[in-house]
């Protein structure tokens, strides 16, 4: 018999009449995100003018930050009501070092295509080599 008043006798678990513990599931360690989808949220969130362009100085290269200084201030992903949304992002490597990437970005009904290369510096580090915005804008596809 139990010498603890506060539980039915033969009962030993600590917990509440008719509840059930929840079941552990082990946690998937998280993946980092690639070097292209960081990029391209990055690129998503000045070119809609969520931050202003010299947020990427140190995250570019070469002519990509003229490119973005070019095209940021009229905000070109930012265009309409609504915020714009990253749908896809997908890349390829050509050679080591180099990733060239493309997205595609939903402003409620409008998609607009995004391709831009990274390359891999002697520090490893990955920065923007070069941007281009797609040309005209499609209606989403549902």
């Amino acid at each position: 018999m139990s010498t603890d008043r506060t539980r039915p006798a033969g009962r030993r678990d600590p917990g509440r009449p008719g509840t059930v513990p929840p079941q552990r599931t082990p946690l998937r360690p998280r993946r980092a995100p690639r070097p292209h989808q960081w990029f391209a949220e990055r690129l998503l969130a000045v070119l809609s003018g969520q931050r202003p362009v010299h947020w990427m100085l140190g995250h570019t290269v070469g002519e990509a930050y003229d490119q973005l200084a070019e095209l940021a201030p009229s905000a070109p992903l930012g265009a309409g009501c609504r915020r714009p949304v990253l749908r896809a992002c997908h890349g390829v490597q050509p050679v080591n070092g180099v990733v060239e990437a493309f997205a595609s970005i939903a402003t409620g009904e409008q998609i607009r295509a995004l391709a831009f290369r990274l390359e891999q510096g002697p520090d490893l580090r990955w920065r923007c080599a070069a941007v281009d915005l797609g040309g005209e804008r499609l209606r989403a596809v549902r």
